[in-house]
């Protein structure tokens, strides 16, 4: 997309709008539009006919001329898809793995999944205050309005700004980071002067979090497995005010004796489905029984790196309770010098819960799909 872009500089900025959107919707819709047309591998062109005239109900004399199929197909197929799978353009594996998962929140589910999220920012409060970054954000011509899940979020409020462009950004005065994100970081509660692990930093987003929660003291690592994700996370933490951060090439070694661990475990990523339009289409039944060994193993290893009395978070982005709860119960089985204990106890609104957890999701709370444990270690 991008190189079509930069081959036809002329198109005004609504026409490269417009096609983004194009092909956003028919690469997302495509098992809706086949249903449609009644053609399973019906042509690119077909398909963008039958998004216009089928889903956004442009005329169908239109919606041929811009999709260059003619005058000759007009008539679609418009008796109610019959299944969640059809309605929602979803696999069939994943839309009955919703339907087990979520029982009568599935349909809500998937139709919030085929819309795109909201663009939300954390606030960096060594830098500024969320009422601040807001007035700031109104001064460079972009409105906002508070999270209602996390203290630290602002949803843009209009049209998409070139975020990058903006000098509060350049300043380290947030990151862009879902609300449901947030709340993964939060409940680590990191106190200034500690000793804290993300254990799983990918490109830095809750390690830089945690670092303004401690207030840039205490010692804060982080590892990965992926070193160019470590390289972007230390250039993210000179713009945030960061100078503690200390990135981690290899695991680090047990008995640290951290006062907090996150473990952002790597997952399936159901819970983000509403990021792309394609990877529902790219994923395999395989992938939800994939994770879970790799999961125990590193919920393990973070174990071990928690002093007595210390917390230890597990998290992940997806709607799957064998990556989920069932990993926490063999966790727990496994280490009874762990106790589970509420999220946020104090400050989380009791509608972020689910039996103990933390579980958010895009039909409910607006954010992408998140789980959590926090769990305690006991202190003798």
């Amino acid at each position: 997309m991008d190189r079509t872009l930069r081959a036809h500089r002329s198109l005004s900025r609504d026409q490269r709008q417009t096609l983004k959107e194009a092909i956003f919707n028919v690469g997302l819709w495509r098992r809706r539009l086949a249903f449609l047309l009644d053609q399973d591998d019906a042509p690119p062109p077909l398909l963008l006919f039958a998004f216009l005239h089928g889903l956004a109900h442009v005329p169908a004399p239109e919606a041929a001329s811009l999709a260059g199929v003619g005058e000759g197909i007009s008539t679609l197929n418009h008796s109610p898809p019959p299944s969640l799978a059809l309605r929602y353009s979803l696999p069939d594996w994943l839309a009955d793995h919703f339907s087990r998962e979520l029982g009568p929140d599935a349909d809500a589910f998937c139709a919030h999944i085929n819309v795109p999220g909201p663009i939300t920012l954390r606030v960096n409060p060594l830098r500024s205050s969320r009422e601040e970054l807001a007035e700031r954000l109104r001064s460079e011509g972009v409105s906002t309005l508070p999270g209602p899940w996390s203290p630290l979020a602002l949803h843009i409020d209009g049209p998409r700004p070139n975020l990058y462009a903006l000098p509060s950004l350049q300043e380290g005065r947030f990151e862009v980071q879902d609300e449901g994100s947030q709340l993964l970081g939060l409940l680590l509660e990191a106190l200034p002067g500690e000793t804290v692990v993300d254990l799983c930093a990918g490109a830095g987003g809750k390690t830089l979090q945690l670092g303004a929660a401690m207030r840039d003291s205490g010692r804060l690592f982080a590892h990965d497995p992926d070193p160019e994700r470590l390289d972007r996370l230390l250039q993210r933490s000179s713009r945030a005010g960061l100078t503690r951060v200390q990135v981690l090439r290899s695991p680090p070694s047990p008995g640290l004796g951290a006062d907090r661990v996150l473990v952002d475990a790597p997952c399936s990523e159901l819970g983000s489905l509403r990021r792309g339009p394609d990877q529902r289409f790219r994923i395999t039944p395989d992938v939800l029984a994939h994770f879970p060994p790799l999961q125990l193993d590193i919920l393990q290893r973070g174990a071990d790196l928690v002093r007595p009395g210390g917390r230890l978070v597990y998290a992940t982005c997806t709607v799957n309770r064998a990556e989920n709860e069932d990993v926490v119960s063999a966790f727990l089985a496994a280490r009874p010098d762990y106790r589970l204990i509420r999220p946020g106890a104090g400050w989380l609104s009791d509608a972020c819960l689910r039996d103990g957890f933390l579980f958010v999701a895009p039909h409910s709370h607006g954010t992408d799909a998140f789980f959590a444990a926090v769990l305690e270690r006991s202190a003798g």
